[in-house]
């Protein structure tokens, strides 16, 4: 396996075609603008990676801490970050245009895991805190460990969330009612509330260990099904959010129209789509 691990995120294949990005900045996680910069570039290399011929079929992310899985935005990195975009030999407006920049680019970077080709599982544990809320937004299916809080903590230091969970989390829950109460008052809610409100898919028993095993279980099983297939759902899935029914219909369409002109055969024993190569 190629070495994709960088200072703060770990990487290994802890099975075939599975690969397992740990978040390793202590104490707590928490995101300076290298930090992102540095998970962002992450997820387009391991993108390339898979363009170019690497078999990654599933990625699963985690805190390699125990107790925690971020504290969120590194608020002195983030205050270093602001001084030095808003320039200020620049008038108001150009200044304003430099912070944009930087907060497009951060955006673009926590979204990474959206972009790949393959599906991207989060594991949950102890606190998720801000940051940590955009991060699994971005991810395919979120696992939570029963240990695990959330909280939506922007506004408690005079920030509206602008990197991933006002834009998600409305589509992902479906409870448009309860996401502004916790985006209003920032309070920590439970593993359980998560997962009524749709935004984990399961609760696993124990703390960071149990729900990296469950998550890992399930990339195997994603990992033993036909990657066309599997991309092509991702894909497919990633469309219909943002587009009606009868416009998914007919891009679906297309799309399998190209994808069954790829060399399939099918075996008469157990009448089973084999995708060749």
């Amino acid at each position: 396996m190629a070495n994709f691990s960088t200072q703060w995120l770990k990487v290994s294949e802890p099975s075939p075609h599975v690969f397992h990005v740990e978040l390793s900045r202590g104490p707590v996680n928490a995101f300076s603008s290298e930090y992102w910069r540095e998970y962002g570039r992450l997820f387009e290399t391991l993108a390339d990676a898979h363009g170019a011929g690497t078999d990654i079929r599933a990625v699963v992310i985690s805190s390699s801490f125990p107790k925690i899985f971020t504290a969120g935005l590194d608020l002195t990195s983030a205050s270093d970050l602001g001084e030095s975009a808003a320039d200020t030999s620049q008038d108001g407006a150009r200044a304003s245009l430099s912070i944009r920049k930087v907060l497009l680019e951060f955006q673009h970077a926590v979204n990474a895991p959206e972009r790949c080709p393959f599906p991207v599982i989060v594991a949950l544990h102890g606190p998720v805190v801000g940051l940590g809320v955009d991060l699994l937004a971005a991810c395919d299916i979120r696992y939570a460990a029963s240990t695990a809080s959330f909280s939506i903590k922007e506004v408690d230091i005079g920030l509206a969330p602008d990197v991933g969970t006002l834009a998600h989390l409305p589509k992902i829950t479906g409870n448009l009612s309860l996401v502004r109460e916790l985006a209003y008052t920032a309070r920590f809610f439970s593993a359980a509330e998560a997962e009524k409100l749709g935004l984990v898919s399961r609760i696993v028993e124990g703390g960071r260990d149990a729900v990296v095993a469950a998550a890992l279980d399930l990339a195997k099983v994603i990992a033993s099904k036909s990657p066309v297939a599997v991309a092509g759902t991702k894909h497919l899935i990633t469309h219909s959010r943002d587009h009606n029914v009868p416009e998914n219909l007919a891009y679906t369409g297309a799309w399998n129209a190209a994808a069954l002109m790829t060399n399939v055969r099918m075996d008469d024993r157990s009448r089973r789509v084999i995708i060749a190569g």
